[in-house]
């Protein structure tokens, strides 16, 4: 069945108490709105439409970052769920597939659910997400009898009996499209908070003889997020499930709690993850590779058999080849490290290749950047590269060449060659003690006079 997405995302998001429109905080390194399209992309949507009102532009650009074939309508003032999913209706006038509603600030709704209810769709007109509240506080209670829901009553409009229901309405709804809008066109706003409410389609529905069930799933997937309490809260959900993921794949974590993964985190089988280690967006690990504690890994890829860190930055564009060796205090950047080689020390990696078996000593730099424009370093197979060595870009370094510590290269290097750019050493016999005489006395004076 084909379907396409309504997502509700126009809100302003006061309780957050930010600038920032609210489906733009972020959980595990993506803004929730992401999270939503992520969720409804596993039904592999014909179309995406965002409602967008507050923060507008910023909305867009988020949404189109993710899928660049969203589309934006815009609620310019907000009247209620009714009236938000209607904006949707000039970009998908014809289209006659479901249209499954979703919310920008409801991060967590499963693909197995999602399924689930397309699965319902196939024998009724209208399927809602519902849920067995805990504490059902004030959300809309879902009316049924049998497997047929009659309909959803707001908590404000709800008499005593009805708000004794603990079946609670998440808000998420699937219909035909062409129904879902007609339905909509038939909604007022004679209730206690004056808003066109999207959950009135179910009563509108069955005055006109159609059926409509209730999905049920765990109350957990459909926790909002309104408040900064709140976000730190999805943030835990969102950290606790991705651990207990990563261990029941086979994964070893020495430390769970330690660990927090990114949305997109893909990390093989037989790895081993050590405390403190911080994954942002865009990191993938594959099987049998080690990540040593206190390491910080986004928009990177670490082959089968690499050893990372402890304490090394991988940043965006680092590239690890197998049974490579990144050591402590070592930050990788755009940059693809071949087979075997090491980078273990104090050293900075930066738009450059190295190549097959390398050794880069401790306090190495690339110096890639000369102020406006940035420039590569290339390093062949099997080079020795001496601590403490500036290369100097563009640069290049040939197969098996070798660079003395402590040198400043500013000049390509040939295969097999040994480069020296240092000055000359001068002894000054005696000197040492001569200028500690002159430092100790300069400093007694400067004592006396201060006291």
């Amino acid at each position: 069945m084909s379907t396409a997405l309504i997502i509700l995302a126009a809100g302003q998001g006061t309780r957050m108490k930010s600038d920032l429109p609210k489906v733009l905080h972020q959980v595990a390194g993506a803004p929730l709105l992401v999270h939503a399209m992520k969720a409804g992309a596993a039904l592999a949507p014909d179309r995406t439409v965002i409602v967008a009102g507050h923060g507008a532009e910023a909305v867009t650009e988020a949404a189109q970052d993710y899928d660049g074939d969203a589309q934006i309508a815009l609620q310019s003032e907000q009247k209620g769920t009714a009236h938000a999913v209607a904006q949707a209706a000039p970009l998908l006038g014809g289209y006659d597939g479901d249209a499954l509603v979703l919310y920008g600030d409801t991060p967590f709704i499963q693909p197995e659910t999602l399924a689930h209810m397309a699965k319902a769709r196939e024998q009724h007109d209208i399927v809602v997400l519902g849920f067995e509240a805990v504490d059902p506080g004030r959300y809309g209670r879902l009316k049924m009898t049998s497997e047929a829901l009659e309909k959803i009553v707001e908590f404000k409009d709800a008499d005593e009996s009805e708000r004794a229901i603990t079946f609670c309405n998440s808000g998420v709804i699937a219909a035909p499209a062409p129904l879902l809008f007609s339905l909509i066109s038939e909604i007022d706003n004679n209730n206690a908070s004056g808003e066109y409410y999207l959950t009135d389609i179910v009563a509108l529905a069955r005055k006109r003889g159609l059926s409509a069930t209730a999905v049920a799933c765990d109350e957990s997937e459909t926790m909002g997020v309104n408040s900064r309490a709140e976000l730190a809260v999805a943030e835990a959900a969102f950290q606790t499930h991705a651990r207990a993921t990563a261990l029941a794949d086979g994964i070893t974590l020495t430390a769970p709690e330690t660990v927090h993964f990114a949305y997109d985190t893909v990390i093989g089988r037989d790895t081993v993850i050590e405390p403190n280690v911080v994954f942002g967006p865009g990191v993938t690990i594959e099987s049998g590779a080690r990540i040593r504690a206190f390491s910080h890994l986004e928009g990177c890829h670490v082959s089968r058999g690499a050893v990372v860190g402890p304490y090394a930055r991988l940043r965006p564009g680092a590239e690890l080849a197998e049974d490579t060796r990144i050591g402590n205090f070592v930050e990788i950047k755009n940059a693809v490290i071949d087979a075997g080689a090491k980078v273990n020390h104090l050293s900075y990696i930066g738009d450059a290749h190295l190549g097959e078996a390398t050794n880069v000593g401790a306090g190495t730099i690339t110096c890639n950047y000369d102020g406006v424009m940035k420039h590569h370093t290339e390093i062949g197979r099997n080079a020795f590269i001496g601590s403490n060595t500036m290369l100097v870009a563009p640069v290049s370094i040939g197969d098996e060449a070798m660079t003395a510590s402590g040198s400043v290269i500013t000049r390509d290097v040939p295969d097999g060659a040994l480069a020296i750019a240092r000055g000359e050493q001068t002894i000054k016999p005696g000197m040492a003690r001569k200028l500690f005489d002159i430092l100790k006395s300069k400093k007694a004076k400067r004592d006396k006079g201060a006291g």
